[in-house]
C-alpha cells in the first residue's frame, strides 16, 4: 500500500519517509562515488546503464529507512589534476571539475527520481537555476523528510577533493559512516590489478591509513576522518547488492576506523 503523500513546509509534496529497518547498522550514510562508476565499462562520459544500475540499488537501500547523502566526483568528465598537469591553472582547473561534479549529480538526481525516490542536489558554488546552494541544515532537513541528498561542486574549493568534501560533509550531518565505493573489493597490500596474490585488509586504523599513503582515499580526507571519529567502509560498487549488506553491517571491504 502506498504511503501517504503530505505537503511539508517548503511547499512540496513528499511522501513520509519509511521507517528504519529494525537490523540496519548505519542509519545515516554518505556514500562517496567517483565520476568514473557513472561511465560503466567506458572511460569517457556517463552511462544510462551505470546510472540506471547505481540509482535501482540505491532506491532499495533508501526503502529499507536508511537516509542517504551522496558525494559524486566529476572524473569521467573533468579532473582538475590533469588539467593543471598539462599547464592549466590549477585553480582553474579545480573550478572545472567541480562543474562536471554537477553534471554527474544532476544525471544521477534524475534516474533516482525515475527510481521513484525524492532527491535535492545541494552545491557548493551556487547554481540556483539548476540546483539548491549547500545549506547544512537544510541538507539534514530533506535527510528527515526521506529524500536523498546530492552533494555537488566538492567543496566549493579549489586544492580540495571529492574525496574531502566527502568525509566533510559525513561530518557535517552526523553521518554514522563514510561508505566509500570503488572498482575493487576493498583496501589491499599491494595493487590488486599488478599483483594478483595481493591480500584484502578487513580492517584497517587510520593511523596505518597514513602511514601506508594508501591511495584508495586522500590523506586529507582520513585525516578528518581520524580526527572526529568517522569510520570508513570501503567495498567494491559493481557487486550488485553491496551497499545493502554493508548497511546491514556485513563484514564485506575493508573498515577504516581507530
Amino acid at each position: 500500500m502506498p504511503r501517504p503523500k503530505e505537503i511539508d513546509d517548503d511547499g512540496d509534496i513528499t511522501i513520509p519517509p519509511p521507517a528504519p529497518h529494525s537490523k540496519l547498522a548505519y542509519k545515516r550514510i554518505v556514500l562517496k562515488l567517483s565520476g568514473e562508476a557513472l561511465c560503466g565499462e567506458g572511460t569517457f562520459g556517463i552511462s544510462v546503464e551505470a546510472l540506471r544500475s547505481t540509482a535501482a540499488e540505491l532506491a532499495e537501500v533508501h526503502g529499507l529507512g536508511v537516509q542517504i547523502g551522496i558525494v559524486v566526483g566529476g572524473g569521467n568528465i573533468f579532473r582538475g589534476l590533469k588539467g593543471a598537469s598539462v599547464g592549466m591553472d590549477r585553480a582553474q582547473s579545480d573550478y572545472m571539475g567541480m562543474l562536471a561534479t554537477v553534471m554527474n549529480a544532476l544525471a544521477l538526481q534524475d534516474a533516482l527520481e525515475h527510481a521513484g525516490v525524492a532527491t535535492r542536489v545541494q552545491t557548493a558554488i551556487e547554481i540556483r537555476q539548476v540546483a539548491e546552494p549547500y545549506i547544512r541544515r537544510r541538507a539534514v532537513r530533506h535527510l528527515e523528510k526521506g529524500r536523498v541528498v546530492i552533494f555537488a561542486a566538492g567543496t566549493g574549493n579549489p586544492y580540495f577533493s571529492t574525496d574531502t568534501a566527502a568525509a566533510l560533509r559525513a561530518m557535517e550531518i552526523h553521518a554514522d559512516a563514510l561508505f566509500k565505493a570503488t572498482k575493487v573489493e576493498g583496501i589491499y597490500d599491494k595493487d590488486p590489478v599488478k599483483f594478483p596474490g595481493a591480500k584484502m585488509h578487513d580492517h584497517m586504523t587510520f593511523d596505518h591509513f597514513l602511514q601506508q599513503r594508501i591511495g584508495v582515499m586522500d590523506s586529507t580526507a582520513v585525516t578528518l576522518c581520524r580526527d572526529n571519529k568517522l569510520s570508513i567502509r570501503v567495498f567494491k560498487l559493481m557487486t550488485h547488492g553491496n551497499i545493502k549488506r554493508v548497511v546491514f553491517g556485513e563484514p564485506i571491504g575493508t573498515i577504516v576506523t581507530d
